[in-house]
């Protein structure tokens, strides 16, 4: 397999499946517009492809993940729309354009997240898999979205404006804010390959570590990139005092971080019963990263 080839194939699946929704009535027009304009805005498509890609590893078909791979995309970019919003973050740049407020107005971008996220569990529980996997699917995107999970790490983020964080508060922040997610979407793929109990606590595993790995590496591109690699605006962590990696280890420690976090994330993956090379590239991919 030439897993860089895959890679693309899985995120093609993923954009064309994404530009199916939302194209709606004129009732709904300006929704289903601010919707789009974030959803279809480009990114990376991690999670999503994540989740395509331990489906696959799992032996079953991707596109039977497809829904669930749409679903914590749709999560995902709600939370960007929301944190993007000035009583959050304040930004105006994300994905290369303008931030969705910016564009819409403060109060469509509010629903168009609000939205968004309903979506999400609509598109989880309309999926062709059996009522049992649904479930189980559902409930892992809720407990890593909800108040224990994604939007408890925005919470410790926006405690690090007002004070420094300990080392291990910015470990639960990045976990919880970064990681959550990432786990939600390889054991989805899981789900809906049919997998095991074993193969979804390596697939945690993994992602556990990917996510520490990767959000030490958006750590470092904050302080090195441009904001026109990025797409979004850069620096503005250290501007706003946040505690991240950058400032307690310096770029070098960072570096070794991502190294040893990455070769962790394969690690968990030993003896699970998945084929690995794809998550393995996806891995190494993410580690190296340069936006």
């Amino acid at each position: 397999m030439d897993e860089k080839r895959e890679l693309s194939r899985l995120r093609d699946m993923v954009e064309r499946y994404l530009e199916s929704c939302f194209n709606g009535s004129p009732a709904h027009g300006a929704l289903y517009e601010s919707m789009r304009y974030s959803l279809l805005a480009g990114g990376k498509r991690i999670r999503p492809v994540l989740t395509l890609a331990f489906c696959q590893a799992a032996g079953g078909e991707p596109d039977r993940a497809l829904p669930l791979a749409a679903a914590i995309e749709m999560v995902h970019t709600y939370s960007l729309i929301h944190d993007d919003l000035p009583s959050m973050d304040n930004d105006s740049l994300r994905r290369g354009r303008p931030t969705n407020h910016r564009v819409f107005g403060e109060s469509m971008a509010i629903l168009a997240g609000d939205a968004l996220q309903a979506a999400a569990f609509s598109r989880v529980l309309w999926s062709d898999l059996s009522a049992q996997q649904k479930a189980d699917a559902a409930l892992v995107l809720a407990r890593a979205a909800g108040e224990d999970g994604m939007v408890a790490g925005q919470v410790l983020d926006l405690e690090g404006e007002r004070r420094p964080l300990a080392p291990d508060e910015i470990a639960k922040m990045n976990a919880l804010k970064t990681g959550c997610l990432l786990e939600a979407a390889c054991m989805m793929g899981v789900i809906a390959a049919g997998g095991t109990e074993c193969q979804l606590h390596a697939a945690r595993g993994y992602a556990s570590a990917l996510g520490l790995a990767f959000q030490v590496r958006d750590d470092m591109l904050d302080e090195t990139s441009t904001a026109q690699q990025m797409g979004k605006t850069v620096g503005k962590d250290r501007k706003a005092h946040k505690s991240t990696y950058v400032a307690r280890l310096g770029l070098d420690g960072c570096k070794r971080l991502v190294a040893e976090q990455t070769a962790l994330a394969k690690q968990a993956l030993q003896g699970a019963g998945m084929e690995t090379k794809l998550i393995f590239a996806l891995a190494d991919e993410l580690a190296e990263r340069v936006s």
